[in-house]
């Protein structure tokens, strides 16, 4: 099992200074564990899906260094070779780091599988930028047959997003 706590103290050590960054894994990680446990998946899978989770976004510094760009693509390309020191160190086996790569390599890529971890992983970081980056109800209810395949993910987007605000009586 990979150490989900140590894991992040590494994750939140690498992004040092960056705010926004860390608040932003850890919101996914919070919707990925809550979806995962929702929906069932089995600890190990559960264990994995929330490794992916903290190191989603872990190529971003290198992808704007490199490439100069924080783009999604560049993420995907630099963010495995990142992770993998990481995952090494928080006790992930060769099993666990291939598919926590794997995940951080294609968590911009919505045709890329069907897996329920992986759906979980672009529903949690979905839910997180639709809310950073004031995704309007309309944009929100696009993504609804685009990105979501979970009945909890789907819940949760039509009552943050899709359903009117609550209005005190």
């Amino acid at each position: 099992m990979i150490d989900i706590e140590k894991l992040t103290a590494l994750a939140i050590a690498y992004d040092a200074g960056d705010a926004k960054r860390i608040q932003h894994f850890i919101k996914v990680y919070a919707y990925s564990r809550l979806l995962g446990r929702r929906e069932g998946l089995d600890e190990h899978t559960q264990n994995v899906l929330e490794a992916a989770a903290v190191l989603h976004d872990i190529g971003i510094h290198e992808a704007e260094r490199k490439h100069g760009s924080s783009g999604g693509h560049w993420q995907e390309m630099e963010g495995p070779a990142v992770a993998a020191p990481m995952l090494q160190q928080c006790g992930a086996d060769k099993r666990e780091s291939e598919r926590v790569q794997w995940l951080i390599a294609h968590h911009h890529t919505y045709t890329a599988g069907e897996e329920k971890d992986f759906r979980i992983l672009l529903e949690a970081d979905f839910l997180v930028n639709a809310y950073e980056d004031g995704m309007t109800a309309e944009q929100c209810k696009t993504a609804k047959d685009r990105v979501f395949r979970t009945e909890t993910g789907k819940q949760y987007l039509e009552e943050m997003f899709l359903k009117p605000a609550y209005q005190a009586k």
